[in-house]
């Protein structure tokens, strides 16, 4: 299965009580965020720290089988004119080693201020600097997840 160019492309591939993955892949850790079984809400899930790729593909497949997961979201790091850089490049080629081992439609969505913004929440709750750090990851996912999911209910 190819990388979907387009949300409404993924909302056509799900079944019924599917629900949809979202993902904040940095060089360090994977923020997670689940869809509810309608996909209207996206929650922050887990942080995954990052080892070989081999042993992140199994706790993603775990999480997969585990929730009923019908489709990946995953946050594409474009730059502010919408270039794209190396970060951009190695979340492309993260999501095609995960073609080769999930039969699941992907789509890249992009991500662009979702770190800023959930920094910013998060500072203005007053978090300490250790629980941003702790909340930062899969609460981007969770905000790159909302706005697909958004999109996705309003097409």
């Amino acid at each position: 299965m190819p990388l979907l160019s387009d949300i409404i492309a993924l909302k056509a591939e799900l079944g019924p009580a599917q629900r949809v993955l979202g993902m904040d892949v940095g060089e360090k850790t994977i923020g997670l965020a689940l869809s509810d079984l309608g996909r209207m809400i996206a929650t922050p899930m887990e942080t995954i720290r990052r080892g070989k790729f081999s042993v992140d593909l199994e706790k993603l497949a775990t999480i997969v089988t585990a929730q009923n997961v019908g489709g990946l979201i995953i946050g594409l790091p474009v730059n502010m004119d919408a270039s794209e850089g190396p970060r951009a490049q190695s979340v492309r080629q993260f999501a095609r080693n995960l073609l080769k081992r999930f039969a699941l439609p992907i789509v890249l969505w992009d991500e662009r201020l979702s770190t800023m913004a959930v920094t910013r929440v998060l500072i203005d709750a007053d978090a300490s600097r250790a629980r941003r750090a702790e909340l930062v990851d899969k609460m981007a996912a969770a905000y790159i997840l909302q706005g697909a999911l958004d999109r996705m209910a309003h097409n």
